[in-house]
């Protein structure tokens, strides 16, 4: 089995900043792509940042110059670095990653538990 957890998450006002962070643990041999999605209430899933094994990133438009992605591949964990943070930004906020388990020949696609960030005065 493999497990995201994530941690970070709060309430933070307008320009502020947050960190958020999610370490995968379990029996794994290597991980992909790894990445930071964000769900309004009431609104879809949306990508928010991804970065792959060699360090490649992709950011949304509506985040480009504000946050940054990150990973350490010893620690097996994802970083997400907010500033600059914006009332629009409140989501709940997932990792997600592409894990290549122990005795697996495929690798799967796995969820976090989900951070809450708030922006507001």
């Amino acid at each position: 089995q493999v497990q995201l957890v994530e941690s970070g998450g709060g309430l933070v006002q307008p320009g502020g900043s947050l960190r958020l962070s999610c370490a995968a643990s379990g029996s794994i041999i290597s991980i992909n792509t790894m990445g930071w999605y964000r769900q309004a209430p009431g609104k879809q899933r949306d990508v928010v940042a991804t970065i792959t094994s060699g360090g490649s990133t992709n950011y949304a438009d509506s985040v480009k110059g504000r946050f940054t992605i990150s990973r350490d591949n010893y620690k097996n964990t994802v970083y997400l670095q907010m500033n600059s943070l914006k009332p629009e930004d409140t989501a709940v906020y997932y990792c997600n990653a592409l894990v290549l388990r122990s005795g697996s020949w495929q690798y799967l696609e796995h969820w976090g538990q989900g951070t809450l960030v708030t922006v507001s005065s």
